[in-house]
């Protein structure tokens, strides 16, 4: 593993990559379960990149139930359900094909999700549905990406739901399934960036809608619409890079 992912090439994101390398080693048995993980700047100096990164990839560990943080002790590892019948591998996204796949088999679980949460959610889900939205907001408008946001909105969708099935599948699935996390270098050089991630945002508000409306039939056709929107745009980029 080269030490300073900053001079990476890669299609994902610093943070997911990061995530990554920290998942093999708790999986690996480099940090035990119990065991405090190193500080934030202890990472930032090993892997060349900022506190934000480290941050974010924390979420993830957090997301995937790898890892919790306890309020001003730190961070802790937890012990890895090995029993999971079901985990999207990093290689196995290594392809546009691949995350065009990927995204096919959201389609299938995420459109009930939305339908089966707008019946079922309750107001403390539609306060954290919301707090994700901001933060979506707020990251593509600093010049972020705005990946481990929008991972997060769609998770508290499945944990609207109540049925904990739902959203061990998307802790299985974690931050690397956003499309932009997987091709966020060419992201970053498209000059319609901005636009394409302000529609995202747009499109997640309708599912919020329709969710906090309790309107199941919109809450349905508003993610499927979303989600086929990513997969068609994904393969117009593959169309175009034949």
């Amino acid at each position: 593993m080269n030490r300073d992912l900053a001079s990476r090439s890669k299609s994902r994101t610093l943070s997911t990559e990061l995530a990554h390398v920290l998942v093999g080693r708790i999986r690996n048995g480099d940090y035990a379960p119990g065991e405090k993980l190193p500080k934030e700047a202890a990472f930032m100096d090993e892997f060349g990149v900022s506190r934000t990164v480290v941050r974010e990839a924390i979420s993830y560990l957090q997301a995937v139930n790898l890892a919790e943080t306890r309020h001003g002790i730190g961070t802790f590892v937890l012990k890895v359900d090995e029993s999971a019948p079901f985990r999207i591998q990093p290689e196995q996204l290594g392809t546009l094909r691949d995350t065009i796949a990927l995204l096919e088999l959201r389609i299938g679980i995420e459109t009930e999700a939305a339908a089966i949460a707008a019946a079922r959610r309750t107001e403390a889900n539609l306060v954290s549905m919301q707090a994700a939205l901001e933060a979506f907001s707020e990251a593509i408008e600093a010049g972020q990406d705005a990946a481990n946001a929008d991972f997060q909105f769609h998770r508290e969708i499945a944990l609207a739901t109540q049925n904990s099935h739902f959203v061990e599948v998307m802790n299985s699935l974690g931050p690397g399934v956003i499309p932009r996390a997987r091709l966020a270098m060419a992201a970053a050089q498209d000059p319609n960036r901005l636009m394409y991630l302000r529609r995202v945002h747009l499109e997640h508000e309708s599912i919020y809608n329709a969710i906090r409306d309790q309107d199941v039939d919109s809450a349905r056709a508003a993610i499927r619409t979303h989600l086929s929107n990513s997969r068609e745009r994904l393969r117009k980029s593959e169309t175009q890079a034949a």
